[in-house]
């Protein structure tokens, strides 16, 4: 279709499947009566797969609707294609190979994000597949000025300026179907684009197509089909949602017979369902969205719904009430930091600099795994509170090692700019910390990995952790281990925020971990709770059997919720 090739294997979609349904999606929004003339836009057309598909649609409803095709692609031989694809249809095309961020009407400057200075709206339909690429990859002048222009900041994707430029050129009340990364849905980069769509659709469907497979590229995508408002007004339509990921766990629910992930998607029914000899958990219901428009948008059905609101009920806090949770340490130089074996180096810094290291390769749910012995160069002190780096006049063989590797850490321009030393760490946290009881978990994991720690280790960059500054605290980090570590958690993460990769590894971001829901620390079974997690944690270290404790954890954590 464009810049992102589409699979085409037994299981998943192919691409005029894949065209067809959104087309056959925005057709039925239409109202027919209301129109004769049309103009379809496709603004990253590739070889015209989506304008042939609903072009086709327009056709096979043989009515004497007038349309107008306007395409751009910066591809010169996909827009040879796409004019061949087109051409059986006795109607306007107008294909350019141009950028469609450059055209007229797209941005008018200044441009605000959320409320634009519209110059030109000529589009009834959009119908797109806009490209997936990180604004940072396009060069760096590229993506200043295209960030200057649509008022954009931080890493963010060519599809978000798309989708504004879009925007502009869509005629009030008219239809939008977008095929893009399904990251806005749920991470906190996404808060901008929530809250734009929100701000200028009334949103129809959003479908989720998880790790379908769909695409050779490593992206799960998702398609957002929406009406533009005509004012602030709005409608108090539902918007539809649909979710569809390969369950790889085990099911006591009934299995589906279906032919292909096509026939799942156009069914409204909800399920596990066997295509090809894999399972895949697919899920209808209406897209709830809080009133503060940048939250991730929640899809759940009915019956997920009353569990959830069964756990909130019985919960009385979140994580993030009682706790910061951080990031691990940052050196943007791990080649130097970290390693396993420090003894074959030429010059071994002084062994009080090295720290034991939690990461995402030597953590388990309950202990360390056995065999790893990564250690971290930490150069980082305390003292009254401040943090430090050590001077290397006192460490002479730290010295000599830093120096061995000055000119890679001496590229770390945007350190040295800070007026930090360069043999510092970029993000090496409050050192006081490391002596504290915390509880550190990977960020991305196929099960929940919430260890508990009491031995001064300091913690990766690939793994989030929570410190104890208190025995009281304590005592919670073990509430919340047990918890986080059970199935009833890792089934309320993926209903509610539901961002899984692919191979089901769920990503543990610090903005979900935070919304974690925790029961009454004075209930009987919360009591209970901690005792089980300071025997799993025991027992784990020792490398005994424990699945018959989990089991009574899991137990008691479903007890502590009211079920």
């Amino acid at each position: 279709m464009n810049e992102v090739t589409i699979k085409n294997s037994g299981a998943t979609f192919t691409p005029t499947e894949l065209a067809d349904f959104l087309s056959d999606r925005l057709f039925s929004e239409l109202n027919q009566q209301a129109e004769t003339s049309y103009t379809i836009l496709d603004p990253a057309c590739g070889e015209g797969e989506l304008l042939a598909s609903i072009a086709r649609k327009f056709k096979a409803s043989h009515n004497n609707f007038k349309l107008n095709i306007k395409g751009f692609d910066t591809n010169i031989d996909y827009l040879i294609a796409a004019k061949l694809n087109l051409s059986e249809f006795n109607i306007n095309v107008d294909i350019q190979n141009q950028d469609f961020l450059s055209t007229q009407g797209v941005c008018v400057e200044p441009l605000n994000l959320f409320s634009q200075n519209i110059s030109e709206e000529y589009a009834d339909i959009i119908i797109a597949n806009p490209p997936y690429v990180r604004t940072q990859i396009l060069g760096t002048e590229k993506a200043q000025e295209i960030a200057k222009r649509f008022n954009l900041k931080g890493r963010v994707d060519l599809y978000y300026p798309f989708l504004i430029a879009m925007t502009n050129v869509l005629k009030k009340g008219g239809l939008i179907g977008v095929i893009t990364s399904n990251r806005y849905l749920f991470t906190k980069s996404g808060e901008s684009i929530r809250k734009f769509l929100l701000e200028n659709y009334e949103p129809i469907e959003v479908i989720d197509l998880g790790d379908t497979k769909i695409f050779e590229a490593a992206v799960l995508p998702a398609i957002f089909i929406g009406r533009k408002k005509s004012s602030k007004i709005l409608l108090s339509e539902p918007c539809k949602f649909a979710k569809i990921y390969e369950e790889l766990n085990g099911t006591h629910k009934p299995i589906l017979e279906a032919k292909s992930l096509f026939d799942i998607i156009n069914t409204n029914k909800s399920g596990i369902y066997s295509v090809n000899e894999r399972k895949y958990n697919f899920s209808v219901g209406s897209l709830k969205h809080a009133p503060n428009k940048t939250d991730i948008w929640q899809m759940t059905n009915s019956e997920e719904n009353t569990w959830i609101e069964q756990i909130s009920k019985n919960s009385t806090f979140q994580i993030g009430d009682k706790f910061k949770v951080r990031v691990g340490v940052k050196s943007c130089a791990d080649n130097v930091y970290l390693k396993q074996n420090w003894d074959n180096e030429p010059f071994v810094p002084e062994i009080k600099l090295f720290k034991k290291l939690i990461s995402q390769e030597n953590i388990q749910r309950w202990c360390f795994s056995s065999g790893n012995n990564l250690k971290i160069l930490y150069p980082h002190y305390s003292e009254n509170g401040k943090r430090l780096v050590i001077n290397l006049e006192d460490y002479p063989n730290a010295k000599k090692y830093f120096e061995a590797n000055k000119e890679q850490l001496e590229g770390r321009n945007y350190l040295i700019e800070a007026g930090r030393k360069w043999y510092e760490m970029w993000v090496p946290q409050n050192p006081e910390f490391w002596a504290l009881p915390k509880l550190v978990f990977p960020d991305i994991s196929v099960d929940a990995r919430f260890y508990y720690d009491e031995f001064g280790s300091v913690v990766n960059g690939n793994c989030y952790w929570i410190v104890a500054q208190s025995e009281q605290e304590k005592e919670l980090l073990l509430l919340i281990q047990g918890v986080a570590n059970s199935d009833l958690m890792a089934q309320y993460h993926d209903l509610c925020f539901n961002n899984k990769l692919y191979s089901g590894r769920r990503r543990y971001f610090s903005q979900y971990i935070e919304k974690y829901p925790i029961p009454n620390p004075n209930k009987n079974s919360s009591k209970q709770i901690i005792e089980v997690v300071k025997k799993l944690n025991e027992l784990s270290a020792l490398n005994q059997e424990v699945a018959e404790l989990e089991t009574k954890l899991n137990d008691l954590v479903k007890e502590s919720f009211g079920f």
